[in-house]
C-alpha cells in the first residue's frame, strides 16, 4: 500500500510543464524548517493556477513518485 503524506508550506517557482486539457504543473513547497519539496499537480491544476500564487501558504496531500517528487492529490489554500 502506498504511503500518503500531508505537507504545509509556502509555494515557490510555479511552472507549467505540459500544456494540455489538464496541464501538468510543477512547484516548490518550502516548509517552516526551510525544507524544499519538488511537487507535481495534474488533477485540478487549472484551479491551482487560478488560486495559488508564489508566496501563498498551502496544505497539500499526496504521495511520492519514483523520482522522489511529491504528487499532489488534494490541496487547500490558507
Amino acid at each position: 500500500m502506498e504511503e500518503k503524506w500531508c505537507l504545509k508550506g509556502q509555494v515557490e517557482k510555479i511552472k507549467v510543464l505540459k500544456l494540455e486539457e489538464m496541464p501538468l504543473v510543477r512547484f516548490t513547497l518550502t516548509d517552516e524548517h526551510e525544507t524544499r519539496e519538488n511537487c507535481l499537480i495534474k488533477n485540478h491544476s487549472l484551479n491551482f493556477l487560478f488560486q495559488v500564487t508564489e508566496g501563498k501558504s498551502i496544505v497539500i496531500y499526496g504521495k511520492r513518485n519514483n523520482h522522489n517528487q511529491f504528487v499532489v492529490h488534494k490541496y487547500h489554500v490558507n
